[in-house]
């Protein structure tokens, strides 16, 4: 699967929280995150292992009792079912890769089960 940039496709899951899937297959999911400045992205969990990295800005990062001082250049790897979250001190940026594929992330446009 190859995707050139575009601006469409964004959905709101939360004030100030842009996210978009960029590409996927079998195995992995990669999704942009656009963060407004002081936006909290709640301490949440999930069966998926989620790796990031900071394009742009700076964020508190928690990652289980651990918080995280994030800036550009920064990645993180999250464990399946670690309770995680974040507050934005900077508009920000994260590309996040998820395994295994995050069916709730697939573009609506898909048929939502394996053997895509």
């Amino acid at each position: 699967m190859f995707e050139k940039h575009t601006t469409e496709g964004y959905t709101d899951p939360l004030p100030g929280i842009r996210q978009k899937t960029l590409v996927f297959g079998d195995r992995t999911l990669m999704t942009e995150f656009v963060l407004a400045r002081n936006s909290t992205l709640p301490q949440h969990s999930h069966p998926y292992e989620q790796t990031g990295y900071l394009v742009k800005g700076h964020m508190k990062l928690r990652i289980g009792e651990t918080e995280h001082d994030t800036m550009a250049g920064d990645s993180w790897c999250i464990p399946a079912n670690v309770v995680h979250g974040a507050v934005t001190a900077e508009d920000c940026v994260a590309v996040e890769v998820f395994s295994p594929v995050r069916e709730d992330y697939l573009p609506s446009t898909l048929p939502r089960s394996k053997g895509r």
